[in-house]
């Protein structure tokens, strides 16, 4: 892994380029007084209200309010991440992005040369594909196939050659180490080397920054496998990538939902058919790290699978290994394909428009568990209603508390006609988020949690979210509350973390803060909240952090107080009985002493 990037480098940087000659690299601006104005690139306009001020080195958006600096800007309109933003900017600048302690900078060094070689193979394989005699039938099979020229430049597909020494040819100033490392070529017990992929169509597969990582390779004869992806390498686990992401997340800016297919043609086609939201995994079955990626960019994902038994069994895996990652916000959904259809040819003959509502008919997580799990059922029977209660608590249990978990036992409740209260109560599940009375059915949506402090941890999150998005409204607290955030707030959570720094340097904008914590395990998750959308205006948010720093201040006095009240009835001594009556008429006066007996 890289070293952190010096925040002084950051700050240097946004001070080197001038957003004006970025933004306009990109969108079509004109002078207004001292600002240049243009149409909004983050949607649809037709008069324009965008705004570039250098002066300010910002940019800003009167309609839908987009905002921010030049790295912002970049990490928008080209979809990138927080350091490929970095980079790319350093491109500009024409400056090297400097790397602070690196702990093994000979596999540093060693990563970024395997990249360079994965690059010039793939330039190999593009211009066989374009000039090679072998490559007719590789560009007839896709002209069969119904691809077109630009589709296969855009995805830069390749052809690799008949023969057993045509890349290492081609590459023969690289070391062989460096081809075996990066999978290119292959060595046998004899000594000798020769090329991995022969006579095959070539799919390069990217990371997210788009550098090409391994090559996935669709033989043209009757040899077997049919697909061949590269091994793994120190710059490729298959298990973890997705083809089609980097494409995906550079097509569209604001990826609301992820479409996961089956193949690498699937993902190429549903792009030229206009259904770019389309990723697929790498010939293996989708993975919980596949799951997790997908949700970093995407609240909503599709899996589409064919209609078959084996379609169904792989929807089926797929659901169990999602089931723990469904947190609030995300869904999953099921798409099963007609019998003898495949992605594309369905694309093709219904069209984006009828594919796209597919898409949004597919089935619900919760509605699929269900059918699949009543499928041999008879729910008229006791018998069968308890069984289907047997098979699927196992499943809900898996599921994170939230609303998703809560509609999940409402069904199993309603098909097994249980009563909502009785079923937690078998079920264990009360302990983990309901508190049941005898008495009562529980409402709906109620949850009372019996883990010390998730309160607290719930309004930090918030808080936390709303900083990201607006750092300038720590500066807008009270000294007293900045002062309790400093001193209160545990040292290594986030939240704690990112008012230090900001209490430090206020003048720190979110691209700038994100930087500083860039060497974080949770890294990932902090740019997400940043991005995450909100329903409410700035000045709205603003009011529910004031109010939140003050619940939390409030939560953990209270949590404080009740604990000393503990050890104070514990001891059981005439001076620690005193003391708790005199703290018992404090909390009466300050209305804090409900429920304290």
């Amino acid at each position: 892994m890289a070293g952190r990037i010096p925040q002084s480098f950051i700050n240097d940087l946004l001070e080197r380029v001038d957003i004006r000659e970025v933004v306009e690299a990109r969108v079509k601006l004109k002078r207004s007084g001292k600002n240049y104005v243009g149409l909004c690139p983050f949607h649809d306009e037709k008069t324009g209200s965008f705004s570039v001020s250098p002066e300010k080195q910002f940019y800003y958006c009167f309609s839908c309010k987009a905002s921010g600096t030049v790295l912002t800007f970049l990490m928008e309109f080209e979809g990138l991440d927080f350091v490929s933003a970095v980079e790319s900017l350093a491109s500009i600048a024409g400056v090297e992005v400097p790397r602070e302690a690196l702990k093994d900078p000979g596999k540093r060094k060693s990563e970024q040369s395997l990249y360079q070689v994965m690059e010039r193979a793939a330039s190999y394989y593009q211009q066989m594909l374009k000039s090679h005699a072998e490559a007719v039938s590789a560009v007839n099979y896709l002209k069969n196939r119904g691809l077109s020229g630009l589709s296969a430049k855009d995805f830069g597909m390749g052809f690799a050659p008949e023969g057993w020494n045509g890349l290492g040819n081609a590459l023969k100033d690289v070391k062989q180490a460096d081809l075996l490392a990066a999978g290119l070529v292959v060595k046998s017990e004899k000594g000798r080397v020769y090329d991995r992929f022969r006579n095959r169509i070539m799919f390069p597969i990217k990371d997210l920054r788009g550098r090409v990582i391994a090559f996935g390779g669709r033989v043209l004869g009757d040899e077997q496998p049919k697909y061949m992806n590269s091994p793994e390498t120190p710059i490729f686990h298959k298990g973890r990538e997705l083809y089609g992401l980097y494409e995906a997340r550079r097509a569209v800016r604001r990826l609301n939902s992820l479409i996961l297919v089956e193949g690498y043609m699937d993902v190429i086609a549903l792009a030229q058919h206009g259904v770019p939201n389309t990723v697929a995994t790498l010939g293996t079955a989708t993975s919980a790290d596949h799951l997790d990626k997908l949700y970093r960019y995407a609240s909503e994902v599709v899996c589409c699978f064919d209609g078959d038994q084996a379609g169904r069994a792989a929807a089926w895996k797929t659901l169990e290994l999602a089931l723990p990652v469904l947190k609030e916000g995300r869904q999953l959904k099921f798409m099963f394909l007609p019998e003898g259809d495949d992605p594309d040819s369905l694309a093709h003959r219904e069209g984006k428009d009828a594919f796209h509502t597919r898409v949004d008919e597919a089935m619900p997580c919760i509605e699929y568990l269900f059918r699949r799990l009543t499928e041999q059922l008879d729910l008229s029977l006791i018998d069968d209603r308890a069984r289907l209660g047997e098979l699927a608590l196992p499943h809900i249990r898996l599921v994170p508390e939230g609303l998703l978990r809560q509609l999940m036992m409402s069904r199993l409740a309603e098909l097994t006609q249980l009563s909502l209260q009785d079923l937690y109560v078998s079920s264990g599940l009360e302990t983990q988020g309901r508190k049941t009375s005898s008495s009562s059915a529980i409402p709906a949506g109620e949850t009372v949690s019996k883990q010390p402090g998730k309160g607290l941890k719930r309004i930090s999150k918030h808080l936390l979210t709303i900083t990201l998005k607006y750092p300038g409204f720590i500066v807008k607290l009270p000294d007293s509350s900045q002062q309790f955030l400093l001193e209160d707030l545990p040292q290594d959570s986030l939240f704690g973390k990112v008012v230090r720094l900001l209490v430090a340097d206020p003048d720190m904008d979110t691209p700038t803060l994100l930087a500083a914590l860039s060497g974080e395990a949770h890294h990932g998750l902090l740019v997400d909240l940043a991005q995450k959308p909100s329903v409410l205006d700035e000045k709205s948010l603003l009011v529910e952090f004031l109010e939140g720093v003050e619940k939390l201040m409030l939560s953990s006095g209270d949590a404080h107080r009740k604990l000393l009240i503990q050890e104070i009835k514990k001891a059981g001594t005439s001076e620690g009985l005193a003391a708790y009556w005199a703290l018992k008429q404090n909390l009466k006066h300050t209305g804090n002493s409900k429920n304290e007996d």
